[in-house]
């Protein structure tokens, strides 16, 4: 059997890029069962009560819902059991230093298949305020805006 190669998207936890200012990110392997793996590669997977937490020297992915395999049996695995990460012991130390600071956050951004091996990308974050996620809703409804009324004079200079 060939090897997959390239990236195959399968959970992505889009309100943390609305909650949360993303500082800096690392991608992170998962220590996963068997079961884990094969539910996985059925797409199946939630991203959006993740969190990791550093014990000691590790890392620790919690909250992330990773269904029951279907066709598991008493070897299957639960779906919110806390996943070790694989990360260097410099990222680990870096990652250690920045969450130490008041309102700083590890939260997980995407999980996918990378060359057939899972992965998941985790971020540096920084809790945003009720006011700048609404002046960054804005921002995006003004780019929009200006998107349209710049294709709808293109649109004019066309038919013209």
């Amino acid at each position: 059997m060939a090897k997959e190669k390239g990236r195959k998207l399968i959970a992505q936890n889009k309100k943390a890029r609305h909650d949360y200012l993303v500082i800096d990110t690392y991608e992170a392997g998962l220590v996963l069962t068997g079961t884990e793996v094969k539910s996985l590669r059925q797409g199946r997977a939630s991203l959006v009560d993740g969190f990791v937490q550093l014990d000691g020297n590790e890392a620790w992915l919690h909250n992330v819902h990773v269904p029951e395999y279907s066709q598991g049996t008493w070897t299957n695995h639960s779906a919110r059991r806390k996943r070790k990460l694989l990360l260097h012991r410099a990222e680990i130390d870096k990652l250690e230093s920045k969450s130490g600071e008041t309102g700083h956050t590890i939260v997980p951004l995407a999980l996918y298949f990378k060359d057939g091996r899972a992965k998941v990308e985790i971020a540096l974050a920084k809790g945003k305020k009720e006011y700048d996620k609404r002046q960054a809703l804005r921002e995006k409804q003004d780019r929009r805006e200006t998107d349209r009324a710049i294709a709808a004079v293109k649109r004019r200079q066309r038919g013209a």
